[in-house]
């Protein structure tokens, strides 16, 4: 009975939604968003943290926090584009940690610090990349567009969070658009003003003969007739 005790508190308190796989429908030229939903059931707040074994191919937001009795948190993971290999199996992994919140929390650190084993409860969940078919292509931008509105009808959860990515990603495509712009503005500055050097130096050089010209002559009529140049 000890035993199935202590194993009973290794036991995911959190419901998740998915359940085992985050799947994310490329392509994967651009930033690929698929939410996780955590629901907390119990009585007692719940101290989660997202992890992954890909660090640098994910964004996730929130990664970390807090969940109230009853209560829910939709979790935005964020595939970064990279170059999809249909033949190459994906071995990313996410691990959804939890434990109890103690009764006055004022550091999330000290808590997960302080934290025994036995405290301690994890899901994990697979990564699965799919392309869409050639038929879905049509009813997955239909289908993408009333995604929010499904969402806001739901009670739990804060919604704003999937709206804020939208706009992040948009924002995004601003910034490289601007960047762009700002480099296209720096090269066509920089053949401007190679070409006012140029012809500055074409300018200068001309001057230059002009008065080596002149000069030359003087010489000339001084040496033939000193005293009609001085006059």
């Amino acid at each position: 009975m000890a035993a199935a005790g202590a194993l009973a508190k290794h036991e995911q308190i959190l419901v998740l939604d998915p359940p085992t796989d985050l799947k994310f429908k490329g392509p994967f030229t651009d930033v690929v968003t698929t939410n996780l939903k955590l629901r907390n059931p119990s009585d007692r707040k719940v101290c989660f943290k997202v992890k992954t074994t890909a660090p640098r191919r994910y964004c996730v937001r929130p990664n970390s926090g807090i969940i109230d009795p009853g209560s829910s948190v939709i979790v935005s993971v964020m595939l970064q584009p990279f170059d999809y290999d249909p033949n190459e199996k994906s071995k990313h992994k996410f691990m959804v940690q939890t434990t109890y919140a103690p009764p006055n929390i004022s550091d999330m650190e000290a808590v997960w610090k302080e934290a025994k084993p036995d405290e301690l409860m994890d899901s994990k969940l697979r990564c699965v990349f799919e392309m869409p078919n050639e038929n879905d292509k049509l009813n997955d931008i239909d289908a993408s567009k009333p995604a929010p509105v499904l969402n806001t009808s739901k009670q739990d959860g804060p919604m704003p969070k999937p709206h804020s990515v939208s706009l992040n990603d948009t924002e995004t495509r601003k910034l490289v658009e601007e960047c762009k712009r700002l480099q296209a503005e720096i090269m066509k500055l920089t053949d401007e003003n190679r070409h006012l050097r140029s012809n500055w130096v074409q300018k200068h050089f001309l001057r230059s003969g002009q008065m080596g010209a002149v000069l030359s002559k003087t010489l000339s009529q001084m040496h033939s007739d000193p005293l009609r140049v001085l006059i």
